[in-house]
C-alpha cells in the first residue's frame, strides 16, 4: 500500500507519548521558564510535563504547575493540541502536547522554581515582548498568530 501511514513498530521509533503544557496568564503575560533538558535546552517554555495513567488534562495542569512553581491555578479550559516530533536529538521523542489555558487561584501567588534541575526559573513575559530562543513548539504557535488570551 503506498498511502499506509507508518506505525511505530515498522519505522522503529518509539511510541508518542503525552504532554500537557498551561498557558498561564495574568493579564496580557505568561508563565515561561527557561528548559533544562536534552530536548530544547535553554529555551523558554511553558510550564507542563507527563500525563499520568488515568488523569484528566485539567487535573494534569494544576498537579504539573504545583509541582514546577507552587502556584495553585483555576478556570483551566483546553486551548488546543499540537503534533511534535523531536527527531534531531540523541534520543527522538514524539510528543502529543495538549495544551490548555488557566489562571491564579490567588492571585498574590509568586511562582518558585521547584524544579531547578528542570528549570532555571519562572517568570512573566508579555506576549507582544516574550523571551527568546522560544522553545521550537512554542514559537511555531507563536509565529502562525496563534494567541492564548481569550476574545
Amino acid at each position: 500500500m503506498a498511502n499506509a501511514i507508518a506505525t511505530p513498530t515498522e519505522t522503529g521509533g518509539p511510541a508518542p507519548k503525552v504532554a500537557v503544557a498551561v498557558f498561564l496568564l495574568e493579564g496580557k503575560k505568561v508563565l515561561l521558564g527557561r528548559r533544562r533538558s536534552s530536548i530544547g535546552q535553554s529555551t523558554f517554555a511553558l510550564p507542563g510535563g507527563n500525563l499520568e495513567y488515568g488523569e484528566s488534562f485539567e487535573g494534569c495542569a494544576a498537579r504539573e504547575l504545583k509541582e514546577e512553581t507552587g502556584l495553585d491555578i483555576a478556570n483551566t479550559e483546553l486551548l488546543t493540541v499540537t503534533n511534535n516530533l523531536f527527531d534531531d536529538g540523541p534520543t527522538p521523542a514524539h510528543y502529543i502536547t495538549v495544551l490548555m489555558r488557566s489562571s491564579m487561584a490567588n492571585p498574590s501567588q509568586v511562582p518558585q522554581n521547584l524544579e531547578p534541575e528542570k528549570c532555571d526559573g519562572w517568570d512573566w513575559y508579555n506576549w507582544d515582548n516574550l523571551p527568546s530562543p522560544l522553545f521550537w513548539p512554542l514559537e511555531k504557535m507563536v509565529q502562525s498568530g496563534f494567541s492564548p488570551f481569550p476574545i
